[in-house]
Protein backbone atom coordinates (compact mmCIF):
# COMPACT_ATOMS: atom_id res chain seq x y z
CA UNK A 1 0.00 0.00 0.00
CA UNK A 2 1.43 3.34 -1.04
CA UNK A 3 0.80 6.61 0.76
CA UNK A 4 2.02 10.16 1.28
CA UNK A 5 1.36 12.36 4.28
CA UNK A 6 0.11 15.81 3.29
CA UNK A 7 1.96 18.94 4.38
CA UNK A 8 -1.12 20.05 6.32
CA UNK A 9 -1.52 16.83 8.37
CA UNK A 10 -2.54 17.81 11.94
CA UNK A 11 0.34 15.86 13.54
CA UNK A 12 3.08 17.80 11.75
CA UNK A 13 3.13 21.25 13.43
CA UNK A 14 4.50 19.89 16.71
CA UNK A 15 6.83 17.34 15.12
CA UNK A 16 9.13 19.37 14.61
CA UNK A 17 8.48 23.12 14.18
CA UNK A 18 10.36 24.48 11.18
CA UNK A 19 11.48 21.04 9.97
CA UNK A 20 8.48 18.70 10.13
CA UNK A 21 8.88 14.94 9.90
CA UNK A 22 6.08 12.41 9.88
CA UNK A 23 5.61 11.01 13.41
CA UNK A 24 6.07 7.28 13.89
CA UNK A 25 2.49 6.90 15.07
CA UNK A 26 1.30 8.15 11.66
CA UNK A 27 3.47 5.53 9.93
CA UNK A 28 1.99 2.87 12.21
CA UNK A 29 -1.53 4.02 11.35
CA UNK A 30 -0.72 3.34 7.70
CA UNK A 31 0.60 -0.11 8.65
CA UNK A 32 -2.71 -0.91 10.35
CA UNK A 33 -4.63 0.38 7.32
CA UNK A 34 -2.56 -1.90 5.08
CA UNK A 35 -3.28 -4.92 7.30
CA UNK A 36 -7.01 -4.14 7.30
CA UNK A 37 -7.03 -3.66 3.52
CA UNK A 38 -5.19 -6.93 2.89
CA UNK A 39 -6.76 -9.14 5.54
CA UNK A 40 -10.12 -7.63 6.49
CA UNK A 41 -11.05 -6.04 9.78
CA UNK A 42 -8.40 -5.93 12.48
CA UNK A 43 -8.92 -7.85 15.69
CA UNK A 44 -9.73 -5.72 18.74
CA UNK A 45 -6.49 -5.64 20.70
CA UNK A 46 -3.08 -5.45 19.06
CA UNK A 47 0.50 -5.46 20.32
CA UNK A 48 3.62 -4.06 18.71
CA UNK A 49 6.34 -6.20 20.32
CA UNK A 50 9.03 -4.86 18.02
CA UNK A 51 9.21 -1.61 16.05
CA UNK A 52 12.29 0.15 14.69
CA UNK A 53 12.26 3.60 13.13
CA UNK A 54 15.39 3.90 11.00
CA UNK A 55 14.94 6.94 8.77
CA UNK A 56 12.49 9.85 8.72
CA UNK A 57 9.68 10.42 6.25
CA UNK A 58 9.11 14.02 5.21
CA UNK A 59 5.69 15.47 4.40
CA UNK A 60 4.76 14.86 0.75
CA UNK A 61 7.24 12.01 0.24
CA UNK A 62 5.82 8.75 -1.14
CA UNK A 63 6.21 5.62 0.96
CA UNK A 64 4.79 2.12 0.94
CA UNK A 65 3.92 -0.59 3.44
CA UNK A 66 5.01 -4.17 2.78
CA UNK A 67 3.45 -6.96 4.85
CA UNK A 68 4.43 -10.54 5.49
CA UNK A 69 2.33 -13.03 7.43
CA UNK A 70 -1.27 -13.46 8.41
CA UNK A 71 -3.39 -13.29 11.54
CA UNK A 72 -2.45 -13.28 14.31
CA UNK A 73 1.05 -11.96 13.43
CA UNK A 74 2.22 -9.65 10.67
CA UNK A 75 5.72 -8.42 9.96
CA UNK A 76 5.90 -5.05 8.23
CA UNK A 77 8.29 -2.68 6.55
CA UNK A 78 7.67 0.94 5.61
CA UNK A 79 9.85 1.97 2.68
CA UNK A 80 10.65 5.09 0.66
CA UNK A 81 11.82 3.64 -2.65
CA UNK A 82 14.35 1.01 -1.42
CA UNK A 83 15.17 2.72 1.89
CA UNK A 84 13.65 1.12 5.00
CA UNK A 85 12.03 3.76 7.19
CA UNK A 86 10.47 1.46 9.81
CA UNK A 87 10.02 -2.24 10.45
CA UNK A 88 8.49 -4.46 13.07
CA UNK A 89 5.63 -6.73 14.03
CA UNK A 90 1.94 -6.37 14.78
CA UNK A 91 0.40 -9.17 16.85
CA UNK A 92 -3.22 -9.77 17.73
CA UNK A 93 -3.33 -9.88 21.53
Amino acid sequence: MEFAVAHDHPALPGHFPGQPIVPGVVLLAHVLEAIAAAHGALPGALRLPQVKFVQPLLPGQRARVELDGAAPRWKFRVLREDAVLASGEVVAA
